[in-house]
């Protein structure tokens, strides 16, 4: 029997993650908005006695809610993607890119909502994009997130710097 080395291991495949299910639900709410918006706007009346409507303010319901649906379009926007190099996180407003090193451990605790990374300076990052009710694909996602953690930290054992020091 040989040993094996290094460069005989393929490397592992690369993880993408996003939150399906809740994609489909906000996808969804923003049809229902869009919908009842549109309506709400051709139902206005001409005159209600107090207050002339405009067919100005018919399309700007409308509008309004194509905006409305729109943001609740976004809230299914969470990714992740992760390689040998690192980890890419996008959550509602916010978008970080981490190297393995500053990543401690990759968590999904059984009564969590979603996955997290904790970080080596004891932060914690949301990774909304692995919900718990994906189930088997959230499940994979972990498992890739930690199969490539655990790679990169063989690579590379040395403990990171911190990303902030204490007291800035």
């Amino acid at each position: 029997m040989g040993v094996v080395s290094d460069a005989a291991v393929p490397p592992l495949a690369p993880v993408s993650a996003v939150p399906r299910r809740m994609r489909m639900a906000c996808a969804a709410v923003a049809v229902v908005v869009v919908v009842v918006m549109a309506v709400a706007g051709l139902a206005l009346p001409s005159s209600s006695g107090v207050v002339n409507y405009r067919l100005s303010d018919q399309i700007g319901m409308a509008v309004l809610g194509l905006i409305l649906g729109a943001g609740v379009l976004g809230l299914g926007r969470s990714r992740v993607d992760a390689d040998a190099e690192g980890v890419r996180v996008r959550n509602i407003v916010m978008k970080q890119e981490l190297p393995w090193q500053a990543v401690r451990a990759v968590r999904f605790d059984r009564k969590s909502a979603w996955g997290s990374l904790l970080l080596e300076n004891g932060d914690e990052l949301s990774l909304w994009a692995v919900q718990a009710v994906d189930r088997e694909l959230a499940v994979r996602a972990v498992e890739g997130l930690r199969g490539l953690h655990a790679a990169a930290r063989a690579k590379d054992p040395k403990p990171p710097p911190l990303l902030y020091g204490p007291g800035e």
